[in-house]
């Protein structure tokens, strides 16, 4: 779900991994047209981490 909220509102995303600044940059970042690709890859990278840093405390390596 939130790949797809990656994509559609990629500001949305960071909100909900827990970072509103990044959140608020990426907004900012998707009002230009030039913006909106940037921001979405962007996204999907911070989300991909956040993904990887779940599992490793899940592992008790975090």
């Amino acid at each position: 779900m939130r790949l797809l909220i990656s994509f559609l509102l990629p500001w949305l995303t960071f909100f909900t991994i827990g970072r509103p600044w990044s959140g608020i940059f990426c907004l900012i970042l998707q009002l230009t047209l030039i913006g909106w690709i940037p921001a979405t890859i962007w996204a999907v990278y911070a989300l991909s981490n956040y993904d990887t840093d779940q599992k490793l405390k899940a592992m008790g390596r975090g």
